[in-house]
Formats: structure tokens, sequence, C-alpha cells
């Protein structure tokens, strides 16, 4: 062990300082659909984050090339990047379709570099994962959207929302009615709130590695990409 690189966790290295400007969150949703089921919960969940005082920005995926059959200088893809590095937190809804996420939402990650420019632009983030069911209640989508956020470096808060049915959820002016599934949106909007005003300042001190703090990014480059051993 490299004794100049060991550090003991501290309490005062976690304690946040306040910023200035609002929580940005960037939301994501799964359908094109005319009326989209993911994208009106998104909605709601944009109402009750700026009522809480977030700034938020929803991204629209229709457009958006899927990978490999366009280079990364497309204008929807520098969008989705852009918003990415301006997100503190985010929130993703899918609907669920054979068993998982759509394609529609996993092409919006897939455009998402593990690095750019030298910076990892989802890692530390906060993250709430929702899904809509046009069916029975399913958990299969929130629990790959968390592989997802481990995967990417994103801190997913406890709480999560799956709404099944949701065509009978949302009234004629496509607002969510009251139910005990509009009240879990809440808590989930409010919980990650929370997690972003604690992490968002200090989100470096927490993803903060040894290993990382030992192994420079070229030493890395080098040693994931050998062609023998």
């Amino acid at each position: 062990m490299d004794e100049n690189l060991f550090a003991v966790p501290s309490y005062k290295k976690g304690i946040s300082s306040p910023l200035a400007h609002p929580p940005r969150i960037l939301l994501l949703y799964g359908s094109l659909r005319k009326r989209s089921f993911s994208r009106l919960v998104i909605e709601e969940c944009a109402r009750l984050l700026t009522r809480f005082g977030a700034e938020v920005k929803i991204f629209n995926p229709e457009g958006l090339p899927q990978t490999d059959t366009e280079d990364d200088s497309h204008p929807k893809v520098q969008d989705l990047r852009e918003l990415m590095m301006w997100s503190e937190g985010q929130v993703w809804c899918s609907p669920e379709r054979h068993g998982s996420m759509t394609s529609i939402f996993k092409s919006q990650l897939d455009w998402v570099p593990l690095n750019l420019g030298g910076v990892r632009p989802t890692q530390g983030k906060t993250l709430a994962v929702m899904q809509v069911c046009g069916g029975s209640q399913s958990f299969n989508v929130v629990n790959q959207l968390r592989i997802l956020g481990r995967w990417m470096r994103m801190v997913t808060i406890p709480n999560q929302s799956s709404v099944p049915k949701a065509f009978l959820e949302f009234d004629d002016n496509d607002r969510m009615k009251p139910s005990a599934f509009y009240n879990r949106i809440v808590d989930v909007m409010e919980e990650l709130m929370k997690f972003t005003l604690l992490l968002r300042t200090n989100k470096d001190y927490f993803v903060d590695r040894y290993s990382e703090r030992v192994e420079s990014a070229e030493q890395v480059s080098q040693r994931v990409n050998q062609r023998s051993i």
C-alpha cells in the first residue's frame, strides 16, 4: 500500500457546502408514442422537482440516431452529452417491453461515453429510476436501470416507482390522477432532491478511489488495451 495515497474517510470532508444555483436535474423517458406514458410520468416529475426548487430539463429522444449509425457530432448526440455534463441528478423512466427497457431508452444511455474529455459525465450524479407498465406491476425495468446506474457510477437513491396499467392513471388532460402511485412519485422526487443537495458539491470526494490515485489514467489505458500477457 502506498501510504502517501492512502486516505482515511473523514466526516468533515463529506459535509456539503451550499451552491448558489438550484439543483440541476435531467429527465429521460423511453417512448416516442404521441401519448407516451413514460413521458407523462417524467413531466409530472418535472413539475414536482420545480416545486421542490430544482432546475429541470427533459431530453426529447426523437431524432436521436441509433448508436454506430452516426458519429458523435450529430446535433442530438451533442445535446444529450451537454445535458449529461450539465446535470447534477437525473430521473430515468422507461416503459417495459418484452420484460426489459425499450430500445429508445437504452439508445440514449449508449450514446454516453464512460469518459468525455477526460471527465466521467455521470460519475457521482444522483439518479432516480422509474418505469411504466401496460399491465400488472413489474420491476424488471427499474432493476435493469439500477444496474446501468451503478455501471455509470451514479448514486441511485433507494426509492423507486413502478406504475402498473399506466393508461388508467392519467386523465384527459394528461395529468396523473391522485393515487398511491402518484404519492410514490412524490416520495421519489423528494428523496432525489435530498440526495442531490447532499452530494452535488462534494461528489468528487465520495467517488475518489485509492486504486485510481495509485494508477494513472495512462497506466489504466495501457493495461486494459494490452494485447498479450
